[in-house]
């Protein structure tokens, strides 16, 4: 069965811990606490917990002035990478000294050693244009607030236009209700499953720890210490696999 919702995903965490067989001693509250809980991690820390994207912003004269940029609050970013430059002031552009002096600097890329439109040759010019460029202009630098979900220009006034656009490229958290098909659908993806079946099974334990060694009509002895500590192994379990087969590592934001 797929999970394609959170009542979906709930029912299959109870029945793989033995409900209804099994009576699984957890209210309906933890239940949603403990998969907000997994909902939380996977999105802060699995690759598929997150997309990459790209925000248009066009500067105003309160950004200038401020040195900061208010993004939308309807959009949950969990990182902002960096700033790209689309409109370029006259500063910057053409006539300014560095792009002059990046102009004269390159040589004719019709010909190399002879040969007209050699490919390697234009292929290194390139590189060094862009070499140049980076040396020379630079990229624009900024930080992110997540908290206020806002970016922080570490750029110069001169450097800025109130009009220009600039582009963020950011990091979002993905929403389980935004699904192509079943089957891909981010309530049914495996490690959400497990993890949050892990979390349910250790809240599972964790109430019954008060009641541990009480002995049941019939014989049967409560245990929730067991209970606890198998849901700290699976959880255990559940991170090395993660680690050795998805996660794809921390990333590293060139400035």
């Amino acid at each position: 069965m797929y999970a394609t919702d959170r009542e979906e995903l709930i029912e299959y965490c109870l029945r793989a811990l033995g409900h209804p067989v099994v009576e699984i001693n957890i209210d309906d509250e933890q239940l949603d606490d403990r998969v907000d809980e997994a909902l939380q991690w996977f999105r802060e820390n699995h690759p598929d917990g997150s997309k990459r994207y790209y925000l248009k912003h066009q500067l105003t004269q309160q950004d200038i002035d401020t040195q900061t940029v208010d993004l939308p609050d309807d959009l949950d970013l969990t990182a902002v990478v960096r700033m790209l430059p689309v409109t370029l002031s006259n500063s910057q552009g053409w006539f300014s000294d560095a792009w002059q002096y990046l102009q004269y600097t390159i040589s004719d890329f019709t010909r190399a050693n002879g040969v007209l439109g050699d490919l390697a040759y234009y292929e290194g010019m390139q590189q060094q244009l862009s070499l140049l460029d980076m040396k020379l202009m630079g990229q624009p630098q900024m930080t992110f607030d997540r908290q206020y979900n806002r970016v922080n220009l570490l750029v110069s006034k001169t450097k800025l236009t109130a009009g220009d656009f600039v582009v963020f490229e950011v990091y979002g958290i993905r929403s389980p209700d935004d699904t192509v098909s079943e089957y891909n659908n981010l309530w049914n993806h495996r490690f959400l499953k497990e993890y949050t079946t892990a979390l349910i099974k250790r809240q599972w334990g964790i109430n019954l720890i008060k009641f541990d060694g009480m002995q049941l009509p019939g014989g049967v002895t409560i245990n929730g210490r067991q209970i606890y500590d198998d849901a700290i192994a699976d959880i255990d379990k559940i991170m090395e696999k993660f680690r050795l087969e998805e996660d794809e590592g921390p990333m590293f934001f060139m400035g």
